[in-house]
């Protein structure tokens, strides 16, 4: 598959989750380790929000990162403004193209929206500003129309655009399907980005179908923060497209460990101990049998390598657990066990997790194996 890339919406899109405020240092260490990362793109913020907001975009465009950074706007001329006094050279122009939001929450038809985007993308030109169309709401629009908006903008010099599923509405097929169909009627070398919400946890399913019909850019968040539910997450989308499309990325995927704990640390949500890649109960084992599997080859219950996420596979003892394990963990600590002792071992984690609802540590089966030979 072909290489796909990454335009990164945590700074904007995730920060407009409810209660999350980044301060000034933090979202300068997020655009920092994205750029480490390798992260194409990244959206740092919505300039038009105020002088405050606009400073720190400037700060973070004075950092000069080996990354393209992108402010996000509204179709009005003062966002413009705004953008280029926060020092951005990249601007995404944001348009409503779904009837319900052109007729009833801008009191507009699709004329005069054709016509508003086309006046506000000149406008942004005259200052040589490189341009990105993003299509609010475009999974319940007119498909005719938003591929109509694309050809008349590609003739004004834009080939970047945004499908926006705004309200989470797409599924895996519909997303393939639509994003194909606009590949077919529009121009060759247009760049379509895909940006999904997460109301029915599809976001990244769909964002990979979408990936897999031809769109070029994926627009994620670390962790899948965002509103309401959250966005696609870059950490399933880029493993998801790597390992289950085998397809090809640029991004340093080692970095993910570092950061989601970054962002849920500014952000103060919690990463869900089961989230899919970066979760601290995604490498942890308990099963006898995956434990068992695990320790005569890695294939048996991996599909890739945790440390390609900064990971690392970790053992615990519980209700669950089996011989192999216990005996592959306290010969970690240098004590081997024979079968009868094994067997009452597991006799007592049985026991102690049944009843007291917790894991065993370590410390607590060496001292139950001191009492064997005392």
């Amino acid at each position: 598959m072909d290489n796909i890339k990454f335009c990164d919406t945590t700074l904007r899109d995730g920060e407009q989750a409810a209660g999350v405020n980044f301060s000034s240092e933090e979202k300068r260490q997020i655009a920092k380790l994205l750029a480490k990362a390798g992260i194409e793109q990244a959206e740092i913020g919505t300039p038009a929000m105020g002088k405050a907001e606009q400073q720190v975009i400037y700060s973070i465009v004075e950092m000069n990162l080996p990354i393209q950074l992108i402010t996000w706007n509204r179709a009005v001329k003062k966002d413009i403004d705004a953008s280029r006094e926060a020092g951005a050279n990249w601007v995404h122009i944001s348009i409503p193209i779904s009837d319900i939001h052109i007729y009833h929450k801008l009191r507009l038809n699709r004329n005069e929206i054709k016509l508003l985007i086309q006046d506000i993308v000149a406008y942004a030109k005259v200052f040589d500003l490189l341009v990105s169309v993003g299509f609010e709401d475009a999974s319940r629009a007119s498909l005719s129309f938003l591929i109509d908006l694309i050809n008349s903008l590609y003739r004004e010099g834009v080939k970047r655009f945004r499908y926006a599923d705004t309200v989470s509405v797409l599924n895996p097929m519909l997303a393939q399907i639509n994003i194909q169909r606009i590949i077919k009627e529009c121009p060759a070398d247009i760049e379509l980005e895909i940006h999904c919400h997460n109301d029915f946890g599809l976001a990244s399913a769909n964002t990979l179908s979408a990936l897999f019909a031809g769109a070029k850019w994926a627009s994620t968040t670390i962790i899948g923060i965002g509103e309401r539910a959250g966005n696609a997450s870059l950490e399933e989308v880029a493993m998801g497209w790597r390992h289950l499309y085998n397809g090809k990325i640029n991004v340093k995927t080692e970095y993910f460990h570092r950061l989601a704990a970054l962002v849920s640390d500014a952000s103060g949500l919690k990463i869900p101990d089961n989230k899919a890649i970066i979760g601290s109960m995604v490498y942890t084992h308990e099963s006898g049998i995956h434990v068992d599997g695990l320790l005569k080859h890695l294939e048996t219950y991996q599909t890739f390598d945790p440390k390609e996420v900064g990971r690392a596979h970790h053992f615990i003892v519980g209700k669950h657990s089996g011989i192999s394990s216990i005996a592959y963990l306290l010969k970690q600590e240098g004590i081997n066990i024979d079968k009868q002792q094994g067997k009452k071992l597991i006799d007592y984690v049985r026991k102690v997790t049944s009843e007291t609802k917790r894991v065993i540590e370590v410390d607590d089966l060496k001292k139950l194996i001191g009492g064997f030979h005392a």
